[in-house]
Parts: C-alpha cells; structure tokens; sequence
C-alpha cells in the first residue's frame, strides 16, 4: 500500500527483518569503516603534472648508434616512483634526455625531449609515443640495426628505447611468442636450413638469418624465406599460407 507523507519527516528508525528495531552501528565498526576508507584506492597518487620533481630520480642510460652518423646518441630516461614502500607502488617516467657529440640535430633533439618529458609529466598512457615515433619515416631511407630488424628512421629507434624502458620498468607487457608457436618457428626454421633439396644457406653475421632473407611486413625483421612454395618468416612465423 502506498502512504502519501504531507509532513516534514523529523526522525526515523531502522528496523530488522522481523519487525525489530536494528541495533545501531557500534562505534567500533564506525571507525573500521573510516580505517577502510583511508586505505582504499582512492588515496593512491597517480602521475599527473601537478607532481613535484624530488631532489634525485632513478633512471637508465640507453646508447643509439646508427650507421647515419659517427657519434652515438645516449637516451636518458628518468623515473619517479609513486607510492613507495606500498602495495601501489610503481615506476614512471618523468623525464628524457638525448646527448650525442654530433650537433647537426640539436634543435629538434631538444624539442623532441621537452614534449616528451611534457607527455610523461601529465600522466596517462603514454604508451602512445612508441608508436608515434616508429611511424616516422626517414625521406633518405632507413637502416637495419643488428639483428635484421629494419628502422625507419633515427626518431623511430628513439622509440624504440622508450619501449625497451617502458617494457623494464613495466609499463608494457611482454608479448613473447607461444610455446607451440616458438616451437613451429623453429621447425620452419630448421627445415629451411637442411632441406634435402638445398644446400644450408649462407647466415648473415649481422642478423642469424639467411643472407638473402627478405623483410618481413610484421616483425620488420629482414628474415622472410621462401620455405615450401611459401613466403615465410623465421623470426616471427608469419606466413602467407597462414
């Protein structure tokens, strides 16, 4: 049945399941529930640009050398860690710094690393600037690094070595291959190399892969055979029969 109520209501009881009034909340359980509160997640810091810089930060060293220039370039990359000493603690980057003796880049280097470190600051996912940079394209063309895979360009293998950092400080998961798919990988792998009807193929000391591997589309590894009437990757696996 519904009661209309025309009055200001003034006071009110809670009552059980039978018709009993509840006992009221003791004061016990009033502050663990204040307890639980200060302790929920809602009290853990997040990276956001309002974060104060603390007087030393941890960070790693990352050396670039690319057949573009004679001098190397050393990516610096500087963490701030949150929440220490909790269960919420974590690493993320906070700033970036790229030297080189070479100064024909100075102007953009620095650029580059003011907005990063921008980007870093305001928190999020920064995961995004991996990507960005490795679609930068070099309009002189780009180069193998060792082990066959291809860079397009010297930004590109920048973001190459912030995903290195993010992946060791945990900000990217690892996506290894499978167990079944590593151990087709290597049974391609083998049986290109002691096919009965070809010789064992001559490696490129550079890359472990045979010296005239084609570039896969996927890893971006120069490592694509032709194995079996099909064009097939060693590194990955891929292949254009599936």
């Amino acid at each position: 049945m519904t009661i209309k109520i025309d009055k200001t209501i003034t006071e009110f009881e809670v009552l059980g399941g039978a018709g009993k009034t509840a006992e009221p909340l003791s004061s016990a359980s009033q502050t663990g529930t204040i307890a639980g509160a200060e302790n929920s997640t809602s009290n853990v810091i997040q990276m956001h640009e309002k974060v104060e810089r603390p007087e030393m930060l941890v960070g790693s060293t990352y050396k670039i050398k690319t057949p573009l220039s004679e001098h190397a370039l050393y990516v610096t990359i500087n963490d701030i860690v949150l929440n220490p000493e909790t269960p919420y603690e974590k690493r993320r980057p906070f700033e970036i710094f790229i030297n080189s003796k070479n100064m024909d880049h100075f102007q953009w280097i620095v650029a580059l690393t003011r907005i990063i470190s921008a980007v870093f600051r305001k928190g999020g996912d920064a995961t995004f600037l991996v990507e960005e940079l490795r679609s930068v394209f070099d309009p002189q063309g780009g180069y193998f690094k060792r082990g066959g895979k291809y860079t397009p360009s010297l930004v590109a293998e920048i973001g190459d070595a912030i995903e290195a950092h993010m992946k060791m400080i945990g900000m990217i998961k690892e996506d290894p291959l499978e167990e079944h798919q590593q151990k087709l990988v290597d049974e391609k792998r083998q049986a290109y190399e002691y096919n009965a009807d070809t010789k064992a193929p001559a490696e490129d000391a550079g890359t472990g892969f045979p010296a005239e591997a084609r570039l896969c589309a996927k890893c971006r590894t120069k490592a694509v055979v032709l194995l079996d009437g099909c064009m097939t990757c060693l590194n990955c696996g891929d292949s254009k029969c599936g």
